[in-house]
C-alpha cells in the first residue's frame, strides 16, 4: 500500500548509496543495528543518526540529519510513528532523494508531504527484507 515494487527497486538500486539511519545506535538488540549491517553488506554507506552521535559499524554518528556534512541519498527511519513526520520533513529540508519508514512506522500525512516534495518514499517496509530479493 505504501510502496510499489518499482519505487522499492529504484531506492535500493539507483537512488544512491549513502543512507542516514535515524535511530541507529550501538544497541545490538535494536532492529536498526542489524538492518544497518545488512545495508552495508549490500554496498550502502550507513550514517548513524541518534542523539548520542555514536560511531556504529565503523561510521561516524551525528545527532541530527542537519549535522551530516555531506549529501544523503536515503533517510531510513527507525523512530516511533509519532516522531517520524518531523524526520521526513528534515529529510526533505536537507535534500535527501528518498525516505524509507521501517516496519510499523506509519504517518500517512508525512508520506503525502514527502511525495509532494518530489521524493520517493516507502513506508512500513524493511530494506533488509527487500534488498536480498532483488535480482
Amino acid at each position: 500500500m505504501y510502496a510499489d515494487t518499482e519505487t522499492i527497486r529504484r531506492i535500493l538500486t539507483s537512488t544512491g548509496d549513502t543512507w542516514a539511519v535515524v535511530g541507529l545506535s550501538n544497541n545490538t538488540e535494536r532492529a536498526a543495528y542489524g538492518v544497518a549491517r545488512v545495508l552495508q553488506r549490500f554496498g550502502k554507506r550507513v550514517v548513524p543518526v541518534h542523539p548520542k552521535a555514536e560511531t556504529v559499524h565503523g561510521e561516524q554518528g551525528y545527532a541530527s540529519l542537519r549535522d551530516i556534512p555531506f549529501p544523503v541519498d536515503v533517510v531510513d527511519v527507525f523512530v516511533n510513528s509519532d516522531l517520524a513526520g518531523p524526520v521526513a520533513d528534515e529529510a526533505v529540508a536537507i535534500g535527501a532523494r528518498a525516505v524509507w519508514f521501517q516496519l510499523r512506522v506509519i504517518d500517512e500525512a508525512a508520506y503525502e508531504r514527502t511525495r509532494a516534495a518530489g521524493l520517493d518514499m516507502v513506508m512500513d517496509r524493511c530494506p533488509a527484507i527487500e534488498i536480498p530479493s532483488l535480482p
